[in-house]
């Protein structure tokens, strides 16, 4: 188990409010889907997963 961070900066189209709600409140959904490859699923842990101390398991594909 570990943590990591990173940033970066892109210029999008999208709105940020409707960005934010996928890449962060609805990433138990998006991620899996978009990189099926890499991630098997996530799973909220603890809290609802949209307020601060929300818990998510985010369970990589075998041999990731």
């Amino acid at each position: 188990m570990g943590v990591f961070t990173s940033s970066d900066e892109y210029i999008c189209l999208i709105p940020p409010a409707r960005l934010f709600k996928a890449l962060v409140l609805d990433s138990h959904n998006l991620i899996p889907k978009i990189m099926p490859q890499a991630v098997k699923s996530i799973e909220i842990i603890h809290g609802d997963g949209k307020v601060a101390g929300s818990i998510k398991q985010i369970n990589v594909v075998q041999g990731m």
